[in-house]
């Protein structure tokens, strides 16, 4: 029986998100702004990013120490040759409950049968908008909304039955598109979950004026759709969910800015050169890949995960007001080396 390790609120470690690469190809401003990440940037050398075998063996560690659920991120993970090979291994790790992956869609269609083949369990697609132009502006000018829906129907015939579409919503960018997300999917077994957007990284110029509440959100699709909550955030999910009142499907509200969920957050973060973060706004981050390449034994990086994680005292959604006039603050981590 794996013994449970909490940190200093409380907080069980449940949940893995493994960052397999460092890029994407989308350029989404609110993410990876091509002024910054052109055609010159300095991504990682893929000598830096971890070997399938280095994240099974780490993955296996993080089960021994309570972690029951891991998500494949990026960057765009799609991007990584030869995925379904990682996926087969960390689909027989005895203990992993939950193996899911977070994509930009593009290449969904490429990759849907050889994903499912693999073991892999969920799906989440992101997508802000149906409308292509505003798409196009939200993505950096890159991929298209019909290569997307062309991937989530590809991953339905897969078997793929439950999808998770993630859209974060901007004000004045693609909240006047709310609704047709809905229409589109809301008859469907899959969910739109909407996402309060974040302050992550330091390359979106983020204002509190940009974001559009979930209870706003929740108010549009009301009136049109009566709906009822069935879920809280409660036991580390990040959504509160509702189901619409006729019984044609559900919809989900992700409100790290307006509603905190921090007091439940089970979630740790490897980036794909093998830093671990104990929170998505983290400044700094503990090098596992030093110490798995430097030849440190499973009890050692056991040892030093345990360590990280009962000293782990991260709240930044709750105490943002707080944290916005210090002006000493580290940079945070870029959420495209460490996903969503």
């Amino acid at each position: 029986m794996v013994k449970e390790i909490i940190d200093t609120f409380n907080r069980p470690l449940r949940d893995l998100r493994i960052s397999l690469i460092d890029r994407c190809n989308f350029r989404c401003p609110y993410c990876m702004p091509s002024e910054k990440y052109h055609h010159a940037y300095e991504f990682l050398d893929k000598s830096k990013w971890l070997s399938f075998e280095e994240i099974h063996r780490l993955a296996r560690i993080f089960v021994s120490l309570g972690v029951t659920k891991l998500r494949l991120t990026g960057g765009e993970p799609l991007l990584r040759p030869d995925l379904d090979l990682l996926i087969r291994q960390l689909a027989d790790i005895p203990g992993v409950d939950d193996l899911a992956l977070t994509t930009n869609g593009s290449m969904l269609k490429l990759w849907a049968q050889r994903l499912k083949a693999a073991g892999l369990g969920r799906l989440t697609v992101s997508l802000d908008t149906l409308d292509e132009t505003i798409f196009h502006q939200m993505s950096g000018e890159k991929g298209s909304v019909k290569e997307v829906l062309e991937g989530i129907r590809a991953a339905e015939v897969a078997g793929f039955d439950a999808i998770k579409i993630n859209a974060v919503i901007q004000r004045g960018v693609n909240d006047h598109t709310i609704l047709d997300l809905v229409k589109h999917f809301r008859t469907t077994p899959h969910s739109v979950r909407f996402i309060e957007y974040m302050d992550v990284g330091n390359q979106n110029h983020w204002a509190k004026a940009q974001v559009v509440p979930s209870s706003e959100i929740i108010s549009v699709i009301n009136a049109e759709f009566p709906l009822e909550q069935i879920q809280t955030t409660q036991g580390g999910d990040t959504s509160e969910m509702y189901r619409f009142k006729d019984g044609k499907g559900e919809v989900g509200f992700i409100s790290s800015v307006t509603k905190a969920f921090c007091g439940t957050c089970n979630r740790l973060r490897l980036s794909a050169d093998g830093k671990m973060y104990t929170c998505l706004f983290a400044a700094h981050g503990t090098d596992l890949g030093k110490h798995l390449r430097g030849g440190a034994s499973d009890e050692f990086l056991a040892h030093l995960i345990r360590v990280v994680w009962m000293k782990r005292e991260d709240r930044y959604s709750e105490i943002r007001s707080e944290l916005a006039h210090n002006s000493h603050a580290s940079p945070k981590v870029e959420m495209y080396q460490i996903g969503g």
